[in-house]
Order: structure tokens, then sequence, then C-alpha cells
């Protein structure tokens, strides 16, 4: 007799880790909308939409935006095995997790690859990177905006313009930062510039959002080799996404719902009360973190909003902190990696998880197991500080 496993019944969890975050209800609503092909007309007039609303959220007029069919990693991908050739110089900022995977990408892709590294949690300047810059001579720059291993917000226009000075493409990740922060892809002339579907655009992970300017497309276009991929060639995706529709691979339907009404959002919201709701809620988590002692891991004045890696106190344990946040308050937050490991926890208020019941929720449930594991702090003292930073308006 065949056995079969039970029905999916999923938790109830309120994500509040390094992503996926929330998914927002209309999000979950769009993507149980019926499924048509690939090539329907219904479905190529939803993918226009879907690249005009990209263009708004990733302030360009890149013709050559488009959603990638699979997560974040393949978004990073994309942007580097179609400008890298093999022999080409590249310079990768690596201060986290991310920086070093995309220098590993690189390398895959045959590029010679130098890296800048920082310490974790620390951003580069321009004086970093004026020594690679002068000896390398790069093709292309690349690096992350929204560090999520650290919590580090990189300031872009001072290094794009350092890089295109130096003769070098400049390549963002914008996996954490896209739709919670601003991101001006032609305002700070950023080059090719990539994101993923779960983090603030709080859409399940399987879309990674990508925008090629001009000169990357010209890049591609005069390489002398054909792109390391042939899944992530953007001058094959441009003929599916573009006006000839020329079938390349069976799209994700019902992911791309999900990401329209997600983006959708985003716009009915509006881009300047959607970066000010993150950052108030990152002030208010802050606020209720600071009067518990607890820190944060990345330098002064260099904090995400969505994406708040902070210090675990002495004497607390981090596994059993956050393993009890999940089963008995249903609240994920991630831990450390790399030298973090152990030593900071990771908490996302991305997209529709960044609201003040989360804030709070999370503060109450924090200070309960504090307590339970002795502590000391003033009870209530965090929920306290939050609230009077939501006072404030």
């Amino acid at each position: 007799m065949i056995q079969l496993p039970p029905p999916l019944n999923p938790p109830v969890r309120t994500l509040m880790g390094p992503g996926p975050s929330d998914i927002h209800p209309r999000v979950l609503e769009a993507m149980g909308k019926g499924t048509v092909g690939h090539l329907d007309p219904y479905y190529l007039r939803i993918m226009d939409e879907l690249q005009s609303m990209l263009r708004q959220v990733f302030q360009t007029r890149n013709p050559m935006t488009m959603a990638i069919s699979a997560t974040g990693s393949a978004g990073m991908e994309a942007a580097i095995v179609n400008l890298v050739e093999p022999g080409d110089p590249v310079v990768i900022c690596v201060n986290g997790v991310f920086g070093g995977r995309m220098a590993d990408v690189a390398e895959r892709a045959g590029g010679q690859v130098t890296k800048v590294e920082k310490p974790w949690g620390q951003v580069f300047t321009p004086d970093d990177l004026k020594p690679a810059l002068h000896a390398a001579r790069p093709k292309l720059v690349g690096i992350v905006m929204a560090e999520t291993s650290t919590g580090a917000s990189q300031p872009i226009p001072e290094v794009s313009q350092l890089v295109h000075d130096a003769g070098a493409m400049l390549v963002v990740d914008a996996v954490t930062s896209l739709g919670g922060m601003p991101v001006e892809v032609d305002g700070w002339g950023i080059d090719v510039i990539y994101s993923g579907s779960q983090k603030c655009l709080s859409c399940p992970p399987g879309l990674a959002p990508v925008s090629f300017n001009q000169r990357a497309v010209d890049c591609v276009l005069g390489r002398k080799t054909k792109v390391q991929s042939w899944y992530l060639d953007i001058s094959m995706l441009a003929s599916y996404w573009g006006q000839d529709r020329v079938y390349h691979h069976t799209a994700p339907i019902n992911m791309t719902y999900g990401l329209h009404e997600a983006l959708r959002l985003i716009l009915e919201e509006g881009l300047a009360a959607c970066f000010a709701r993150h950052q108030r809620n990152h002030a208010a988590l802050r606020a209720g973190l600071a009067a518990l002692g607890i820190q944060y891991a990345a330098a002064e004045g260099c904090q995400l909003p969505m994406l708040n890696a902070v210090r675990i106190p002495a004497g607390i344990d981090d596994a059993a902190t956050r393993r009890q946040l999940l089963e008995r308050f249903g609240i994920e937050i991630g831990g450390g990696l790399g030298p973090f490991k152990g030593q900071v926890w990771r908490i996302g208020l991305m997209g529709y998880a960044a609201r003040p019941a989360n804030v709070l929720v999370l503060l109450c449930a924090l200070e309960q197991l504090l307590a339970e594991q002795g502590y000391a702090f003033a009870p209530g003292s965090s929920v306290a500080a939050a609230n009077a930073v939501y006072a404030q308006g």
C-alpha cells in the first residue's frame, strides 16, 4: 500500500530573519491565480507591466530590466558571467559572505580577481579602492550595497564615480536593499544591478530582478567568447523579454504573478513612504535593543534599516534563544555567519515584516527569554523605548 505523507500544513511564522521575509496576503493571493502559458498574450502583458514596475523601483530607464527565473544568487551569476570573459581583470569588494561569493563566481567565470577586503561590519571608501583600481585596471568592480551577513550599508555614489573614472563598470548587489532603501541605478551610474524577490520585495524566493545599462549590454554583445551559462545569457533572455518574444525557457508563471503584485504594493505605498516605513521601524527596534544594552555589529552610521545585525549579550545562549523564539513565539531571526557565528543575531525588518506589531512583539519575547537566562535589564524598557520612537510620528 502506498504511504502518503500528510497534507501540507506549515506552521504560522513571523519571518524576521535575513530572508525570506513575511509575504503580504495579496502576494499569496496573486500566486494562486490561474496559470497561463509562458507565451500567452495575457502573460506577455504581465511581463511588460513587471518590467515597467521594476524600472520604477530600480529608478532606471534601462530597457534591459527583467526578472531572472531563479533566486538572487542567479542574479549574481547573471551579472558576472555575462560581463566576465576568461582573463578579464576584476576587482571585488569583500566585507562579508556575499562579497566573497561574488568573487568566487567571478573566478569561476575565468576572471583574474583582485579582492579588496575590509573587516566584517565595515564599509568601503574610495581610498580603499584606489590602489586596486590603479594596479588591476579592472573591467568591472563588484560591490554589495547591503551586506546581509553583517548589516552594513555601503554608500554607492562615491564608489561609482571612482570606478567609472578608472574606466571600469560597476556591478552592485542589491538583493537586500531593493524596496527597503533608495536604489538609484541611473542617478548613481550603476552599470549592472541584481536583486532577489524574497527580501524587501516580500515575495517568495524564486525570481531575481536585474538591470543592465547600455554600456553593459554592449559589453555582452561584443564578447569574444560565449557566455559561460546558456540559461543566464542576457543576449538570449533579451529576445524573450523584448519585443521578439523568442522562446527561451518556461517562465515561473505564478511566481511572476506574485512579484507583479509585490511591486504594485510598493508603488501603491510610494517609494519614499516605503523607505520611511523601513527606517522608522528600524529606529524603534534600535531604541528597544539599546534599552537592553544590545549593540549593533555594523559600524555606526552604516547600519541597514532592513537587516539589523546585533551583538549577542555575554552569557546568552545564541541557539537556544533563537530556537525558543521560534518554538514559543513563532518568530524567526537569523544567527551569525562566518566570524559572526555565535556572536551576532540578524533581525530582519524587510518589506511586509517592517511594521510596529512585529517590532513590539519581538522585543516583548526577547525580554522574557533574556530574563529567563538571568540577564539584567529594566523590565519593559525595550518596549517603552520603541514606543517612544513611534510616538514621535
